[in-house]
């Protein structure tokens, strides 16, 4: 039956993804590697694929009201295939029976014959019930289904912002993320750039000079724009975050965990490729990322070389400008990381102290006078304000300021510690705390 491949490959990726922890993106890349597939059907399985896993507990919720033991009962391809229909069946718009009769293919495909007439049976008791979603009485176990986070993190959240600044981050987490592109100034003017990439509507971002929101994304990387190194993706976020360290030409630079190069790239373009920039990341393979990235942009002032920024290194230049762009909770980008939001207590309570190593190991490479930002895409406070604080406490040397010069568009978000929210500027949740180091 036609459609059913695609199905397979979804469900299975699914199944992978939740049973190893792994990020989706190269989950589904993997996929699509061992799969013959065509782009219209991998379009159609990366819809499934992410929209499930960025749904999973209102899909949860709804196969568990026409199942009769708990849904953690049943088997895990089973488990994967209803919930993978369910999505299909309330977002997508194939029709009922046609999506129903695919679902009980796949798992028969999956090798559960014995559970295709449940499949098929709990499908359609769903579509009768008129697609309701199951509403719980209890606001948190109602947020979770209806935002599908865990009722633990939104209340940690609510309870350090508020519902006003949390619930829109919780909507905007479900729908799909925006694409924003950096104009690389040293190899392309303005209206270059806009022409290559006409079919993309690049739409300027008015706070933000060089950024682009894009209206469509496929095949960017296939444009002869993006080959000749005229922009990189990067999230309005990170270049605020660039904007913050302020780096300029002919200065010495350390972008501590720089992997895969985003914010690196646009250090570099804002120091007009003068200077240099010294990139690090833990990983060979990383580094290669940051190098071939460099190429690409023809950005000769990036010096990348694996390092473990938790650890103070003596051959590391002392530094204008040193950034701390730290390993996270990831919460902030829950819309374009579906899975960061299933993340267990137990796998970030130990962050905060790698953190404070990698701050405390950074600092040290600080020239009197220099500037050291610590950021993250988390909101988790404990991981953001919290660090900062207990740095500062035991560092009189160094002193917050503000992350931007005063200007219209930062007036209502701009703080010594900044926490930046989807509903501000557009960006995805982000936190950036700028320090300067006494002259001495």
């Amino acid at each position: 039956m036609n459609g059913v491949q695609p199905r397979v490959v979804c469900a299975k990726t699914l199944l992978r993804t939740l049973e190893s922890g792994s990020y989706s993106n190269l989950a589904l890349q993997a996929a699509f590697q061992n799969a013959k597939l065509t782009g219209q059907e991998k379009a159609l399985c990366t819809a499934i694929f992410q929209g499930t896993l960025e749904r999973l507990f209102t899909v949860d919720a709804c196969v568990q009201a026409h199942i009769s033991r708990p849904l953690e009962k049943l088997d895990a391809p089973v488990r994967c295939v209803l919930r993978c229909g369910i999505y299909e069946l309330l977002y997508l718009a194939t029709p009922p029976s046609a999506a129903v009769n695919l679902w009980t293919e796949v798992i028969k495909a999956m090798g559960k014959k014995s559970a295709s007439a449940m499949v098929n049976a709990v499908l359609r008791s769903f579509l009768r019930s008129e697609k309701q979603i199951p509403q719980p009485k209890e606001t948190f176990a109602a947020y979770e289904v209806r935002y599908s986070v865990p009722r633990t993190l939104i209340a940690q959240l609510i309870g350090e912002y508020g519902e006003e600044k949390v619930l829109p981050f919780l909507e905007d987490a479900g729908g799909e993320p925006p694409v924003y592109i950096r104009r690389n100034p040293l190899c392309a003017s303005t209206d270059t750039l806009l022409a290559a990439l006409a079919e993309f509507s690049p739409t300027p971002v008015a706070e933000i000079p060089d950024a682009y929101r894009l209206k469509r994304s496929g095949a960017l990387t296939d444009t002869a724009a993006f080959r000749k190194g005229m922009f990189h993706v990067q999230d309005l976020a990170s270049q605020l975050c660039c904007m913050a360290l302020d780096a300029q030409p002919d200065e010495i630079v350390l972008d501590v965990c720089a992997a895969p190069g985003g914010k690196t790239f646009t250090i570099a373009e804002m120091m007009q490729g003068k200077g240099k920039i010294y990139a690090y990341d833990l990983h060979e393979n990383r580094v290669r990322l940051i190098q071939k990235g460099a190429k690409r942009l023809g950005l000769s002032n990036i010096y990348a070389s694996t390092g473990d920024a938790a650890k103070p290194a003596d051959d590391r230049p002392m530094a204008d400008k040193v950034l701390c762009d730290v390993p996270c909770s990831g919460y902030g980008v829950m819309r374009r990381k579906p899975e960061v939001r299933y993340k267990s207590a137990e796998e970030v309570k130990a962050l905060p102290g790698i953190q404070r190593n990698i701050l405390e190991a950074s600092a040290k490479a600080v020239k009197a006078g220099g500037v050291l930002v610590y950021s993250t895409c988390t909101l988790s406070k404990a991981e953001n304000d919290a660090v900062v604080t207990d740095f500062l406490r035991s560092h009189p040397a160094f002193s917050l300021e503000m992350p931007w010069k005063p200007a219209a568009w930062n007036q209502s978000i701009a703080a010594e510690m900044t926490t930046l929210f989807p509903q501000m500027l557009g960006s995805d949740g982000f936190f950036i705390a700028k320090m300067r180091r006494r002259a001495e």
